[in-house]
């Protein structure tokens, strides 16, 4: 199969590129496309041999849930049996954008999506571009990260083309995605709402609504054996480069005195403010203190350890308050749970 990539320089001037992409989805193919938060590989919803595509094309297992992605409120209803009272306020508050709610689905929703669940994962992002082959598909698109499973999620068209091409029909180039990583998951199919990936709908923002939400125990630990996933992203290993990467939960100082020993074939995701004091190669991720930079870079930077032939990386463990907490929850599976702690 031959992959075509169309850079969307504007929806007026690539307006016919757009149409294209809604018919290879209306035609049961896959299309991946921006989003404000990832590159997500799309495939119409309502169709299950269609869904079946993007498990075969990432090399997905079929325990992994998808998320649908919609381009009004007027797509929801037919998706969900009932939207809780306090969904509304969510949704206003944070719809288009990189939140994803979990609600009770209907019979429509076919069974590959949910990974055999009674829910069904829902989004409408803000990209336009995502917006536009929505709205022009005239379906709502199931769409994990456009990328092979268990390595870093795309974040440029780039990314998407090393593991895609040859796999799915087209992709659409709307330049670099503007968060980084995936969507905020916070279920409400319960009594009670749980955030089950963190991202940059903060927990403390989810809390405004939600005062007793629960943050699952898999955000920062492995699956229980037998447990299902409710969400994307809680698998044991994800977004994994083939470098080893291992966290290190020191301070500053600390940090840089531990991996300066280290063997020569070490590689250092550092933060800039902590370069100067790192004799090791860096990979620089963002500021320590402000983890929106670090959520941008994250997946971008841990692909580059391989551009660069990196076997080992270490990076010091972020912050896990606000956004922190998303980005924690991506390098603890990127590491496999491999944290070491300096006394």
């Amino acid at each position: 199969m031959q992959t075509k990539c169309f850079r969307i320089a504007s929806l007026q001037q690539d307006a016919a590129y757009i149409q294209q992409a809604a018919g290879v989805i209306r035609a049961g193919g896959l299309v991946a496309f921006p989003t404000e938060t990832v590159y997500g590989l799309g495939a119409n919803a309502l169709d299950e041999q269609a869904v079946k595509k993007i498990f075969l094309a990432k090399g997905r297992p079929q325990d992994n849930p998808l998320i649908v992605h919609i381009s009004s409120l007027e797509m929801l209803s037919p998706l969900v049996k009932e939207v809780p009272q306090k969904a509304n306020e969510l949704m206003r508050r944070y719809w288009p954008g990189p939140l994803t709610i979990v609600m009770k689905r209907t019979e429509r929703i076919p069974a590959a999506i949910s990974a055999g669940l009674d829910t069904v994962a829902v989004r409408f992002p803000s990209n336009p571009i995502a917006k536009a082959l929505i709205e022009a598909s005239g379906v709502p698109i199931a769409a994990p990260s456009a990328n092979l499973s268990g390595s870093p999620s795309p974040t440029t068209a780039y990314h998407v083309m090393q593991d895609m091409d040859g796999r799915i029909e087209m992709v659409l180039d709307g330049g670099e995605c503007e968060f980084g990583v995936e969507s905020t998951v916070v279920s409400i199919a319960g009594d009670t709402a749980h955030l089950l990936r963190p991202g940059a709908v903060t927990a403390e923002m989810l809390r405004e609504i939600y005062p007793d939400l629960v943050i699952s125990k898999a955000v920062l630990d492995k699956l229980e054996d037998g447990q299902k996933a409710e969400s994307p992203g809680m698998k044991y290993k994800h977004y994994a480069p083939k470098a080893h990467v291992v966290i290190v939960d020191a301070s500053a100082q600390d940090f840089a005195r531990f991996v300066n020993t280290c063997g020569e074939d070490v590689y250092v995701l550092a933060y800039e403010e902590e370069v100067p004091g790192i004799q090791k190669p860096c990979i620089t991720v963002g500021y320590y203190n402000n983890p929106q930079t670090q959520a941008h870079e994250l997946f971008k930077k841990l692909r580059e350890l391989d551009e660069v032939g990196a076997t080992k990386a270490y990076i010091r463990a972020p912050r896990q308050d606000g956004m922190g907490l998303a980005v924690y929850n991506r390098l603890l599976r990127a590491a496999a749970f491999e944290v070491i702690t300096l006394e």
